[in-house]
């Protein structure tokens, strides 16, 4: 009778060489590169840092409990996306406002989302419209009492509305290019909500239900208007509070 040391020795050697070790993916790194990624650019898109503002590897990596690495390559792909902008120092910039660039992404983003809804038109779904109505009226709900504290929670509501909305397109690609200008934009449309005064000015919940009703009732086109008027506010709330700095 065989030793049970020799038994196992043969049933071993009788398997497949790749049957010994398969090959794994190192899913730990890539998992937190993902992680780090994806807040940063939540950060960005709600607009948590201010347009201009310069920032460290060292000091994300610090803030995000994390190592270097991670940071150093989630802010390689958010450069790469135009996101972000490298600067002096080994360090990178959220890109400032200027005129040119407020008008640039304007025109982008009405063009970008307006196809979209375009395409989304005809694919929404009850299921959907349900969805957007929700998302509207938590934006309305956490707007009546805006304050510092709760601008992240009107973000979150704000782009829940427009990406369930440009989900419903049926196109990637366009999604993805909707993604990078929310990424440009994102703290341009932070100052401009900051800069919102509910008496003064009409709401993203107004033009949100303009755009569903227009969707609703079969015409396009009135959906469009309503979408290029809710973009267009934020960036002309923030060219007006540009002209109040260059008066001063």
């Amino acid at each position: 009778m065989a030793k049970p040391t020799a038994i196992g020795a043969a049933a071993r050697a009788r398997r497949p060489a790749t049957a010994r070790l398969a090959p794994l993916a190192p899913i730990a790194r890539e998992t937190l590169q993902e992680r780090v990624y994806r807040e940063l650019r939540r950060a960005l898109i709600n607009g948590r840092f201010d347009p201009g503002q310069a920032l460290t590897v060292s000091e994300l990596a610090g803030s995000l409990r994390t190592s270097a690495m991670p940071v150093r390559e989630a802010v390689a792909r958010l450069v790469s996306e135009q996101a972000l902008e490298a600067a002096s120092n080994r360090s990178v910039r959220v890109p400032p406002v200027d005129a040119d660039r407020l008008a640039d992404l304007l025109r982008a983003r009405r063009v970008i989302e307006g196809t979209a809804l375009e395409l989304a038109a005809h694919r929404l779904t009850a299921e959907d419209f349900s969805a957007l109505r929700a998302a509207n009226e938590d934006y309305a709900r956490i707007a009546s009492r805006l304050s510092r504290h709760s601008l992240d929670a009107a973000f979150d509501a704000n782009l829940a509305f427009h990406f369930r909305l440009y989900g419903a397109c049926g196109s990637p690609v366009l999604t993805r290019i909707i993604e990078s200008l929310w990424l440009q934009s994102g703290a341009l449309v932070r100052s401009a909500i900051e800069a919102f005064r509910s008496d003064s000015a009409v709401s993203a919940f107004h033009f949100h239900s303009q755009i569903l009703d227009s969707l609703e009732r079969g015409d396009v086109g009135a959906a469009k208007v309503a979408l290029a008027e809710d973009i267009g506010r934020a960036f002309a709330l923030l060219s007006d509070k540009l002209d109040e700095k260059g008066a001063q």
